[in-house]
């Protein structure tokens, strides 16, 4: 009969114990990861509905509603499940229109106290009609 050459006792186990510790903290990273991927999202699409709001306020006949309303449907249609209680702001002055659109984005980890925001601004001149010489008609 062969003889196998026996194994300390000493690792036994060791396996077990460094996957027990190893898979939580690769979830939590894989977590992490989506996480920040998803305040990424929201800021591209708090940002283009800024844009998509200032394309609609500056116009000549354009106003601050309008461009608060236009946000609020490029919301609708891209982020309502990422960028959670939106916020709009649109401001409109004679030569300057500037819109703010912000809100909380949707939490991957049950942290207490979490709270990721996101964010997009959009500003330009306003748009009017005006003589060669720069007056007003």
């Amino acid at each position: 009969m062969t003889a196998f050459p026996r194994t300390p006792r000493g690792d036994r186990g060791a396996a077990s114990t460094q996957l027990v510790l190893v898979v939580p903290a690769l979830l939590l990273i894989a977590l992490l990861v989506v996480q920040f991927a998803l305040v990424w999202h929201a800021r591209h699409i708090a940002q283009y509905a800024a844009q998509r709001a200032l394309a609609a306020a500056r116009t000549q006949d354009g106003t601050a509603a309008d461009g608060r309303t236009q946000a609020q449907r490029s919301l609708a249609a891209l982020g309502s499940r990422v960028l959670t209680t939106p916020s709009v702001t649109a401001e409109r002055t004679t030569t300057q229109t500037t819109v703010h659109v912000q809100g909380t984005v949707i939490r991957v980890l049950p942290v207490p106290g979490l709270a990721l925001h996101a964010s997009g601004n959009a500003s330009g001149p306003t748009e009017r009609i005006t003589t060669p010489t720069g007056g007003q008609p």
